[in-house]
């Protein structure tokens, strides 16, 4: 019998989770047992999953789940170093060169286990089938656009939190906008066809705000693009890989632009291929806003892990798209299960380089 441990995430500000009680009765009336572990800041109660029929377990009590458990998170394990037994579903960020993702690999290496990373779950085709990127995409432009209601005031935005749904973000975005008393900003967002994109321009239009919507065929050209400097902001999804052209060049941090603030939702600064060349860390929660010009101001906002702001819609949305793949558990050795392993199995052994995996 398959057993799937839930997890409780460790990562601050992180109260998402990757399946819903609804889940977890679908998948034990399959034939599944489902552990959860107990968690003060996941947005769904716990009881709500005790109610679905899942045993629950102490938060952080995984370590000694049994061997054959299949342990499934989110974000990061605490960096402790311990060897890793397990098999661990979750966005493990390894396969890209990271220093603290080749960490993670040896930490299997030592403990035997294996990861299956969230990000390549894919259809025979290489498309992702779960993906939180819709909300990222809502989040960072909502973001983005508090860092310029700041600047109107004459500040840098301070710090952000999480929203116990859209609307609470959304009523508090219309009143902010509607206190500066001038005219709503123009923006611009490439990769509007994708899941990013469409979240961010959702959340713009919500506001009132013109879009001007670019995606592979605008940028086909290769740059320069003026136009970019020509939106007071510019929310880039388009992920920092070979053949991405450059959009924002170190000179726009000079005069002469109407642009003010850049949303990198991809965020992927130190990558020798990001098209964002005037920033070269993220930003955070405490500190979303990083100031790379004064005059005129351009600030850029780089958090890394945005749908957690919207946690229980971003929730709900991805674990719908994920719980067919969860259901397929059984035949791990099969299908998405196999490829994910595979890539794993590759670097773990040494056979793939950083930027061979698919996205």
């Amino acid at each position: 019998m398959t057993h799937l441990w839930v997890r409780a995430e460790s990562r601050p500000n992180e109260d998402r989770t990757g399946i819903t009680p609804e889940g977890v009765a679908q998948l034990i009336a399959q034939g599944m047992r489902v552990t959860v572990e107990d968690s003060p800041r996941r947005i769904i109660p716990t009881d709500a999953y005790a109610r679905a029929g899942a045993a629950i377990a102490p938060e952080g009590s995984w370590h000694a789940a049994p061997d054959d458990a299949i342990v499934f998170g989110l974000k990061e394990l605490p960096e402790d170093g311990s060897p890793l037994r397990h098999r661990h579903i979750m966005f493990g960020h390894a396969f890209k060169g990271q220093p603290a993702g080749q960490v993670l690999l040896d930490r299997f290496r030592a403990g035997g286990g294996a990861l299956y990373d969230l990000e390549y779950l894919t259809d025979d085709d290489g498309r992702r089938l779960a993906a939180f990127g819709y909300w990222a995409g809502y989040a960072g432009a909502a973001v983005a656009l508090k860092c310029w209601i700041a600047q109107r005031r004459g500040t840098v935005c301070g710090p952000v939190g999480a929203y116990p749904d859209k609307d609470h973000l959304l009523q508090e975005l219309r009143a902010q906008l509607d206190a500066t008393q001038t005219a709503r900003p123009s923006a611009i967002v490439i990769g509007a066809k994708g899941r990013v994109g469409s979240g961010a321009c959702d959340l713009l239009t919500g506001m009132g705000i013109g879009v001007t919507a670019w995606d592979m065929a605008e940028t086909a050209s290769g740059g320069p693009f003026p136009q970019i400097m020509m939106h007071q902001i510019f929310i880039n999804a388009i992920l920092a890989q070979p053949g991405v052209p450059v959009f924002v060049p170190e000179s726009a941090r000079g005069p002469g632009r109407e642009l003010r603030v850049i949303g990198d939702v991809a965020c992927d600064p130190t990558s020798d291929f990001s098209p964002i060349k005037v920033y070269d860390r993220t930003t955070t929660w405490d500190r979303p806003a990083l100031r790379v010009a004064e005059e005129p101001p351009l600030d850029v906002m780089a958090i890394d892990n945005l749908p957690s702001m919207l946690p229980r819609e971003s929730s709900q949305d991805y674990a719908a798209q994920l719980l067919p793949v969860l259901a397929r558990l059984d035949d791990i050795g099969t299908g998405p299960w196999e490829r994910a392993r595979g890539i794993f199995d590759g670097h773990i052994n040494g056979h793939m380089v950083a930027g061979q995996e698919r996205r």
